[in-house]
């Protein structure tokens, strides 16, 4: 390794004074050694710790990063935010009719605890489709760094009910819910469309704060829904806004925090059901939706 400064070991002139030569010898590579050894401590190691070869060239001290742990935050981090997703219906609600039928108050009414869901003509059940998509948007937000709970994630014999999927998703403190679904209506009806709550105030219903940044939220996922997906608005629901407004639902009634619903596509209709078995597809609907809530989230 060569050295960049003045050569403090090339030979020196003879000197009529003996004494002072020798004084230099003892001196000029003590003070070498000393030289390399701070040029060897302070090249020990990058800004970041990494060991780095020793260089004898003279510098300054190394700064010390000012970076702080804010400034390390990937772009667009959503750190601090919650998320409940709500994959629609339960796999084996079909065991527990009893329980599922049982009526809870929704506010406007009381209605079935739950229901078994619908499925494509082939036997796909939408609730193997909502928690598919659930565990996909799940990883696309916790990837921005979002803290996500699943209102069931395959692990209850039944439900929950829909009075207590609104519930999770109030103790959470949600920034944003989302429950999944797929609808059944008729052959040649297609496309999606977000439901969002509509004003209601009545019983242990009061959804008036929640309105206006519930209805922000699903026109986020619907435009981002049919960009991903590459597929249309309802046909049949919203006029072609891909949007529907409710109230004579449990899980939008009674939440405290902003929720919508989106129903991804109908599964009784052939060409619909072809893209809900598609799991590149469903991988797509996952983007989509988790476009919109980051987009929601970010304000």
């Amino acid at each position: 390794m060569s050295y960049a400064g003045p050569e403090f070991g090339s030979p020196q002139p003879r000197r009529p004074r003996r004494p002072l030569a020798v004084a230099l010898a003892v001196l000029v590579p003590g003070a070498l050694i000393g030289w390399l050894v701070y040029g060897g401590v302070s090249g020990a190691a990058d800004g970041n710790g990494t060991p780095t070869a020793a260089s004898p060239r003279a510098s300054a001290p190394p700064t010390v990063s000012s970076t702080t742990a804010e400034d390390k935050k990937p772009l667009g981090s959503l750190r601090g935010k919650v998320v409940v997703i709500d994959p629609g219906h339960n796999l084996t609600n079909f065991r527990h009719t009893a329980e599922i039928n049982r009526k809870v108050d929704i506010g406007t009414t009381r209605k079935e605890c739950d229901t078994t869901g619908t499925s494509t003509n082939s036997g796909y059940a939408e609730a193997k489709f909502t928690l598919d998509v659930a565990h996909r948007l799940r990883t696309l937000l916790e990837r921005r760094g979002a803290t996500v709970k699943l209102t069931q994630d395959g692990d209850r014999p039944y439900g929950p009910c829909v009075d207590e999927r609104a519930r999770i998703g109030n103790r959470a403190k949600a920034d944003a819910v989302v429950s999944i679904h797929a609808d059944g209506a008729g052959a040649g009806q297609r496309g999606y469309h977000v439901i969002l709550p509509g004003r209601v105030h009545k019983g242990i219903a009061d959804t008036r704060r929640i309105v206006a940044p519930s209805a922000r939220l699903g026109k986020l996922i619907a435009t981002d829904f049919g960009h991903a997906t590459h597929t249309s608005p309802s046909n049949y629901i919203g006029h072609g806004t891909g949007l529907d407004t409710r109230t004579d639902l449990g899980g939008l009634n009674l939440s405290t925090v902003p929720k919508v619903f989106i129903e991804c596509a109908n599964m009784r209709d052939s060409k619909d059901a072809a893209l809900l078995t598609s799991a590149a597809w469903r991988q797509k609907a996952a983007q989509g939706i988790s476009d919109g809530i980051v987009g929601f989230l970010r304000g």
